[in-house]
């Protein structure tokens, strides 16, 4: 202290003293070399993600901020805060000499140590650690500095006095000082500690956070409430020995315990107040994109301490909705782990995501039923590896997969009631069908095939319309037979169905094979089933995934956000003719128990080993994927597994995943567009087969056209026992 004071006289008080000897001239050079300007940033802000409704989603911070305005603070607090840390403040000219020469006597004849530094001095130290912080420099706290440090603050303090007013500097003191960890500024201090705005802090509250400055830990009134108490103690007698509260004010808040009401702002998706999942896609999707900073340091920066005011396309009713169904069907607390459940919905047209949910606990914790990975999405965005999504990338799709056959038949110019030979089973070894895309423009199989439809019933001839409504494999693999098969997968690649594995740098069409007709060909995520079904309800146009409506920072910065991208992928009436088939699933096939008094349209699915089952349900409005299945061994079935408390000895999309969709969508009447879907043209539906004839009172002898030909057999590795 008496070295920084004789530089200190030497560099202020005593100019002249140049001339006299080299000792006060080398002080005075090296306090004119010293910097004169504070550099001063953008304090952190959190950043808040908020619903379509503006509803908080989740709070995203670094430090926990909340700015305010002088005359937003309490007068108890300024009495207080000045009271104890520099009751001169309004006197001196950023340096107080008169407090530096008290604190050296008190020091040397005291056994107590008491600092000389004012608030103005507190103010630029606060600014120099937070602007090192940010730009990733060395940062030295007060029980580090040299005298070379004390003396670059002293000449900052009197720079900041010339260029601020007092009360300008008091208040960023206010707004920046930190009160704990992570909680800065006496706005965001008063909400944590007592959930009070700091307009409001009473004498006894605002002598407590007064001393916490002083050592945020050392003073914690959470940590040490003991030591708080003292502190806060004294800071009441500092204010009652500067005339700044009375005696009856002064006992009467001495008499009073620490009451804390502690409020903590919890802090990113784990704390979200709704839908974590969504919340974590939000984040990425600003963390992936440049148009927030041109590295991923930049862009963390700006999401962390930025400020930002998010807006969304989540629907706060339907996400609450589907979140009740979920949690109804495959509770975590009741379902075995490895058992995952999720709905995700978009809004045709548009491209908005409404809906995203799981039944897992969002928590890096390890315990089952807990997963920050989102089932919902790809594992990368657009398939660079360099963006991550934190998804699972998808599962196989199953029989919701047909309707992109049915889409590829109709665009070829064929009809919904056209016939199809669905007796055929065994295709022998060597047998080509047509594939453009691929070398040779064929596609051949090396060793018999025998794919049987679901239960191994239903061989029998019938038109496409009844095959989709039936989900029967072999009706879709005779329409394959007279397609390309390229076809039916660049259609789903254009409405919005891909590879959700897919690392390449883009995305990526799912396999072109025959079992891909009616099991896609990979794994897609729901995401972009419940997009591709999307596009069906908006009559051939595909929308892409939204989720951003705007992004603003506090100062009032507009970010952009990408811009609806909609493109008519589809014939309308192709769609159209499509829509015929699902809803006909809903009246007469596998979704015939799930209707729910509105037009809609739909298709299950169910995998090979049962290990992934879904529901596609689709109005006009709302395209929703229920996917239920074994999200840690994709192969291994989900029979006898507890789902919801119960055990299923076997399990298809209708059973689980659809009854789900059912509950989510019967808990949000008229919150969801369902007008009539569009008819198609006449050429598009066909001329629909004659009834048939009346049996004969007797069979007619030799005769029996639907007996099973006895050709069972199939190659085990691929048995497409899709619903």
């Amino acid at each position: 202290m008496s070295t920084l004071c004789g530089v200190l006289a030497a560099g202020l008080l005593v100019p002249a003293a140049a001339a006299a000897g080299t000792a006060a001239s080398g002080s005075i050079q090296f306090f004119d070399q010293l910097p004169s300007e504070l550099k001063r940033g953008a304090l952190a802000e959190p950043s808040r993600i908020y619903a379509n409704d503006g509803s908080l989603i989740a709070t995203l911070y670094e430090e926990n901020r909340q700015p305010i305005t002088l005359d937003e603070v309490s007068p108890h607090m300024i009495d207080a805060m000045l009271a104890i840390e520099d009751d001169r403040y309004y006197e001196h000219g950023g340096v107080d000499l008169q407090g530096i020469f008290s604190a050296i006597i008190s020091n040397v004849t005291s056994d107590r140590t008491r600092g000389a530094s004012t608030i103005t001095q507190q103010y630029v130290n606060n600014v120099i650690i937070d602007t090192n912080l940010q730009e990733g420099g060395e940062v030295v706290f007060s029980g580090q500095k040299t005298v070379g440090d004390k003396l670059r603050e002293i000449k900052l303090a009197i720079a900041v006095e010339k260029e601020l007013s007092k009360d300008e500097i008091l208040e960023g003191y206010f707004n920046i000082v930190p009160f704990s960890g992570t909680t800065f500024g006496v706005q965001a201090a008063s909400k944590y500690f007592f959930n009070v705005d700091a307009k409001d802090l009473s004498i006894a509250q605002a002598a407590l956070l007064a001393g916490v400055v002083n050592g945020p830990t050392f003073y914690s009134p959470e940590l040490n409430p003991e030591r708080s108490l003292a502190r806060r103690n004294l800071v009441l007698d500092a204010m009652l020995d500067k005339g700044r509260i009375t005696q009856e004010e002064h006992d009467a808040a001495v008499a009073t315990g620490l009451e804390l009401n502690l409020t903590p702002v919890l802090n990113g998706c784990v704390g979200a107040e709704q839908a974590p999942y969504f919340c974590d896609y939000v984040k990425q999707l600003v963390l992936n994109d440049d148009r927030y900073g041109a590295t991923p340091e930049d862009r963390n920066k700006l999401l962390y301490r930025g400020g930002l005011s998010i807006t969304t396309t989540l629907n706060p009713t339907l996400q609450n909705a589907a979140q009740a169904a979920i949690n109804e069907t495959a509770n975590p607390d009741t379902t075995d782990a490895e058992i995952g459940h999720s709905m995700v919905s978009v809004e045709p047209g548009t491209g908005k995501i409404l809906v995203m949910a799981q039944n897992t606990r969002y928590t890096p914790e390890l315990a089952p039923g807990n997963s920050v990975q989102n089932f919902n999405v790809d594992a990368y965005q657009d398939g660079d590896p360099n963006k991550i999504l934190n998804g699972l990338g998808g599962f196989q799709p199953g029989s919701t997969y047909k309707p992109f056959t049915v889409a590829a038949w109709l665009d070829s110019g064929k009809t919904l009631n056209a016939q199809l030979n669905g007796q055929k089973r065994t295709y022998p070894a060597g047998h080509t069908w047509n594939a453009s895309c691929l070398p040779g423009g064929r596609y051949a199989i090396l060793d018999p095939w025998t794919p049987i439809n679901y239960g191994d019933t239903n061989y029998r001839n019938t038109t496409v319309l009844d095959g989709l409504a039936q989900s029967l494999n072999t009706i879709t693999l005779a329409e394959a037979n007279e397609l390309d098969l390229c076809k039916f997968q660049q259609m789903a690649f254009a409405s919005g169905v891909h590879n959700g594995k897919s690392a390449s740098g883009e995305r990526e069409m799912l396999a072109v094979n025959p079992p891909s007709t009616f099991g896609g060909g990979g794994d897609a995520s729901p995401l972009s089933m419940a997009t591709g079904f999307a596009t069906f309800a908006a009559d051939g146009l595909m929308c892409e995934p939204r989720a951003l409506e705007s992004v603003k920072s506090s100062d009032g910065t507009e970010y952009p956000v990408p811009e609806q991208d909609c493109e008519q992928v589809m014939r309308k009436e192709v769609a159209q003719g499509v829509n015929v088939a699902t809803q006909r699933v809903m009246t007469n096939g596998s979704g015939i128990n799930l209707q729910v008094g509105v037009p809609t349209a739909g298709k299950t699915g169910t995998n090979d080993y049962r290990s992934q089952t879904w529901f596609m349900g689709y109005s006009t409005g709302l395209s929703t994927a229920s996917w239920i299945g074994n999200w840690k061994a994709n192969n291994t079935t989900m029979s006898e597994k507890l789902i919801g408390g119960r055990y299923y000895p076997e399990i298809d999309g209708s059973l689980i995943a659809g009854p789900s969709w059912k509950n989510f969508i019967q808990r949000v009447p008229g919150q969801y567009r369902a007008d009539p879907f569009p008819a198609p043209p006449a050429n598009i539906v066909g001329q629909a087969p004659a009834p048939a004839r009346p049996a004969p009172s007797s069979p007619a002898p030799n005769r029996d056209n639907n007996r099973d030909s006895g050709n069972s057999g199939n190659n085990g590795n691929n048995r497409n026992n899709d619903d």
